[in-house]
């Protein structure tokens, strides 16, 4: 990983191999909706989310990445039914780790945000869901052969992490019905 290509090369090589594990298990449909507000909210929620992040990956790297993708899920959720009221607020990650903190942020996200009982079986296969694609990122993480505590280190992880927040988005709004549509647009001739 020497350069923003190769950068660029493991996210779209991540997001396919993950987009395929979530279709697997039914939570997609072969395809990650974008959103560009979205994916924008990241740029301003990621300093904060890494901040809480980093701390955590050497003793629980599969909740520092996982975790992303429960923001995701929760950003989802006020995108379909409160964007107007927080898509100006410039401290939306607080919303997440304010009430329980970072460590209890996905018990916070699925019951709070998307109304899911924590002793039900859908918490138990988002959670086995999340979990099971963290470990997969930390399987091509490793084949990438970068030394621990590095900046290339950091970079990877922070393209993991945004990965798994657009996925959390994905899957949110496929639970709410949205779905990935290609149609053909006519371009009159002038």
């Amino acid at each position: 990983m020497n350069d923003k290509h190769d950068l660029l090369q493991y996210e779209e090589k991540l997001t396919e191999i993950l987009v395929r594990q979530c279709t697997s298990k039914g939570w997609l449909d072969g395809h990650l909706l974008e959103i560009g507000e979205l994916d924008e909210k990241w740029a301003e929620i990621a300093p904060e989310y890494m901040a809480d992040a980093v701390p955590e990956f050497n003793q629980y790297p599969a909740a520092a990445i996982a975790w992303a993708a429960y923001v995701g899920m929760g950003i989802g959720s006020i995108w379909d039914g409160a964007w107007d009221e927080y898509k100006n607020k410039t401290d939306l990650y607080q919303l997440f780790r304010v009430s329980r903190g970072f460590d209890a942020m996905d018990e916070y996200v699925v019951e709070e945000l998307l109304g899911v009982d924590s002793d039900s079986k859908e918490n138990k296969s988002i959670k086995e869901l999340w979990l099971g694609c963290a470990h997969t990122a930390m399987t091509i993480i490793r084949k990438e052969k970068i030394e621990p505590q590095t900046a290339q280190a950091f970079y990877l992880f922070a393209s993991t992490t945004k990965i798994f927040f657009r996925l959390g988005i994905a899957v949110e709004l496929r639970l709410l019905g949205y779905k990935y549509e290609k149609t053909k647009v006519e371009i009159p001739k002038i």
